[in-house]
């Protein structure tokens, strides 16, 4: 597969990947070299990325604990304090192997020690190949809020194997597919229909779905890349998805949803307000409705969890002057950003969702 080269850094495929990695290795001559992962990537992955680096760089592994409770200012502390501890200097490098939530805190952590140290990302998750390690945003949660702490900063470089999706539990491997049918939502409704039915695919295929979707998120970004305007499109489902993953994340009567589930959910609320206010026909709301309920597990909600999960919208990073800025659709494959929605829709968008 070609690599994509983007505004500020490059994004690689493969075996050529690897190659591409010790070249640079060989020509930045990084001082150190510090593998970020977590408890599973460090037993999954780590021992097969370690024997396609060749360099003579002395390389240190830190590891965190894994999920997205863990993604915190705290978790960072600890990481900063080892790089110190550790010696690390502003030519250090450092490698974030993981999913979300490494390469958005390790990235976080590499673009604020010492004002800024080189890094590389290499997701291992679906929704990382996809979603995280594109585009340069990094950060962690606060408290129950996400990504509410960040910068956008792109790495060297972003290296894609779907060789590491091998090890990936199937909830988390629908996770990821979320955005890349939200990709297909709010750009290309020819990628909207090919991954409808998923029953039929081979591994080549996916391959080459990871590969559009992160074309499709590419263009959006490249566009954009400050999110003052088109890239607000990635965040179709967000508005009510994050909201949802927060409010179920810190309710201890509630079951964790991984961000694709709660995403998945918000993608349906949305298109039913869309329906409301940007003419989305009901025939595509309920195919997109649909294809949701095919993929992942339906959700309840009680009266006190939606007005809950209302509130928590306030904190969303698109809102400004007070308002909440929805991203919808006017058909599949075209999204508008910047929509106020009465809370009256929200609310039977809900409905919509449970009926």
């Amino acid at each position: 597969m070609k690599s994509i080269q983007s505004v500020n850094n490059i994004i690689l495929f493969g075996q050529e990947a690897f190659q591409k990695l010790n070249d640079y290795l060989k020509n930045s001559k990084p001082s150190k070299i510090f593998l970020l992962v977590d408890s599973n990537t460090q037993e999954h992955c780590a021992p097969f990325f370690l024997q396609q680096l060749s360099t003579d760089v002395e390389v240190e592994i830190i590891e965190i604990e894994p999920g997205e409770t863990n993604k915190t200012i705290d978790t960072c502390n600890g990481v900063w304090q080892t790089l110190s501890d550790l010696d690390a200097d502003r030519k250090s490098l450092m490698i974030n192997l993981g999913g979300g939530v490494v390469t958005d805190l390790g990235g976080f952590v590499a673009c604020t020690f010492k004002r800024g140290i080189p890094y590389i990302n290499i997701p291992t998750s679906l929704l990382a190949m996809v979603d995280a390690s594109v585009g340069g945003k990094t950060g962690v949660d606060l408290g129950h809020l996400k990504n509410q702490i960040g910068v956008i900063s792109n790495s060297e470089m972003v290296l894609i194997d779907v060789g590491f999706l091998a090890t990936l539990p199937q909830n988390q491997m629908k996770s990821g597919l979320a955005e890349m049918l939200k990709h297909g939502l709010i750009k290309d409704e020819a990628y909207w229909k090919k991954l409808s039915d998923l029953s039929q695919l081979s591994s080549t295929d996916l391959e080459n779905l990871i590969y559009e979707s992160v074309i499709i998120k590419h263009e959006v970004v490249s566009k954009d890349l400050n999110e003052d305007g088109i890239r607000k499109t990635l965040n179709f489902g967000h508005t009510l998805g994050h909201a949802i993953e927060s409010y179920f994340i810190t309710n201890p009567e509630k079951e964790d949803l991984l961000h694709g589930e709660a995403i998945a959910v918000g993608m349906v609320l949305a298109a039913y307000i869309s329906t409301k206010l940007t003419g989305l026909s009901r025939a595509e709301t309920d195919n997109i409705k649909n294809v949701m309920l095919q993929t992942f597990q339906k959700v309840n909600f009680s009266t006190k969890d939606i007005e809950e999960i209302i509130k928590l919208m306030k904190y969303d990073k698109k809102n400004s002057h007070g308002n909440i800025n929805f991203v919808l659709l006017e058909k599949i494959g075209v999204s508008k950003i910047d929509c106020l929605v009465p809370n009256d829709i929200i609310y039977e968008s809900f409905n919509y969702y449970a009926n």
